[in-house]
């Protein structure tokens, strides 16, 4: 008997023995379970922070880089400021954030030899148009592929002595070989500047937006045209535009053209005259670059459009920011073939019916129109969308261009547009473009 209770008194020790590992060991895996359940955010690969890294605002990337010591060493990584926006605004007179200055001495002093997409916005005042030169002067460093200077409003850069300005930019002209976008729009750039670019970057250059530089000349764009047989794409203003430069970009070491814009600008009615481009010029130009986008901007004054759409003109996206006449947008009609967007923003108060169908008749490849205080009736714009069929993807009128007739009324148009379409249409409130 005695040995029979000790034997059960073993057995039950030896369960509860059992029982204690067992919930011991329950205990280890769940701690186990509970270790690879919580992330180690720390651990994880940098290629991965760096990837977030690049989605976040400045502000919070730099906060988040004071977690730990592997988050830090990312946010010092060289890919991470390979591509930089300069925000340069005075609190005084802008509401706009603005780069902080110690930040942007640390990225001078840190990072600036890892720059390569670079660009500056900048507010109104002179103050931050020199700031820009200041910081450009100082990236004597880095070798930079991209080049973008914004005035958010008006061209503060043009406040600037000229030779402060050139003397910024040369420093990046003659240190970047591999420069190949440019956009220095409203600057006082001029054309020995613009050799400099070319010495240095003539074979990697593809893109240039200089329009409403005042210091360049024809033969100072020609130069670019002239030496940088890459260059796909080219915004300038229209008296920079000639004969010579269209040839220079038809020539067979050039590559073929894929976008030009050209901006027509007068500021005070009748002091500014207008040269005409001669047709074998756009010929010659567009037989070496068929598919390009010709697109142009008209701010003109009705009296000073005689030189313009006088023969066939390959222009592709036209716009008027300013009253045009009847006879120009007939004119319209009759030579611009090419023609893929149109928009109006004036007329006057005679109906343009016979030049709206006579432009769906001509342009076959036209898909989007604007028209803004114009007036059209309700039959010849049912009969223009009729012509256009479905190719047009867009469609924006203003309610009040529509002149109701004996055919159709505001109500009625809507459908019949519609049907045309094929899709529902409804005119616009208020303009879209």
């Amino acid at each position: 008997m005695k040995r029979g209770r000790k034997s059960n008194g073993a057995t039950s020790g030896s369960r509860e023995e059992t029982a204690d590992e067992e919930s011991k060991r329950h205990k280890m895996t769940d701690g186990q379970h509970g270790a690879v359940r919580r992330p180690d955010w720390a651990n994880l690969l940098q290629d991965i922070i760096l990837q977030v890294f690049q989605y976040l605002p400045l502000l919070d990337r730099a906060h988040a880089s004071q977690v730990c010591r592997s988050w830090n060493q990312v946010f010092h990584m060289p890919d991470l400021w390979r591509c930089f926006e300069f925000e340069l605004n005075q609190p005084a007179t802008s509401y706009l954030r603005a780069t902080h200055p110690e930040l942007i001495k640390q990225i001078i002093k840190r990072h600036s030899n890892h720059l390569q997409y670079v660009s500056f916005k900048v507010d109104s005042s002179k103050e931050s148009a020199e700031a820009a030169c200041d910081i450009l002067s100082q990236l004597v460093n880095c070798s930079l592929k991209t080049l973008g200077l914004i005035s958010t409003a008006r061209p503060s850069f043009m406040d600037l002595p000229k030779s402060h300005f050139i003397s910024a930019l040369t420093v990046v002209f003659v240190n970047s070989k591999s420069l190949s976008s440019l956009k220095i729009d409203d600057t006082p750039v001029d054309d020995p500047s613009l050799k400099v670019l070319v010495a240095n970057n003539s074979d990697t250059l593809k893109l240039l937006k200089m329009s409403s530089c005042p210091h360049v000349s024809p033969a100072g764009i020609l130069c670019v045209a002239d030496q940088c047989h890459g260059l796909r794409e080219l915004a300038l203003n229209y008296h920079l535009l000639s004969d010579e430069l269209l040839l220079a970009l038809s020539s067979e070491k050039h590559v073929r053209l894929e976008h030009l814009r050209i901006d027509v600008v007068s500021e005070n009615p009748g002091q500014t005259q207008f040269h005409a481009i001669q047709k074998s010029s756009w010929d010659a130009f567009i037989k070496h670059s068929p598919k390009v986008n010709l697109v142009m901007y008209f701010f003109l004054y009705e009296e000073e459009f005689d030189p313009f759409f006088r023969y066939e003109t390959p222009v592709t996206h036209l716009y008027f920011g300013r009253s045009v006449s009847k006879d120009v947008l007939g004119r319209v009609g009759m030579t611009c073939p090419r023609l893929v967007e149109l928009v109006v923003c004036a007329n006057g108060l005679r109906p343009l019916d016979e030049e709206l169908i006579r432009i769906a008749e001509r342009c076959k490849q036209l898909s989007a129109i604007g028209l803004g205080e114009c007036e059209v009736s309700c039959s010849a714009f049912v009969e223009f969308v009729k012509m256009c069929g479905g190719r047009l993807s867009q469609l924006s009128i203003m309610e009040e261009v529509l002149i109701p007739d004996q055919k159709y009324s505001l109500e009625q148009i809507h459908w019949e547009v519609s049907k045309h379409l094929g899709r529902v249409w409804f005119p616009d409130m208020m303009p879209t473009w």
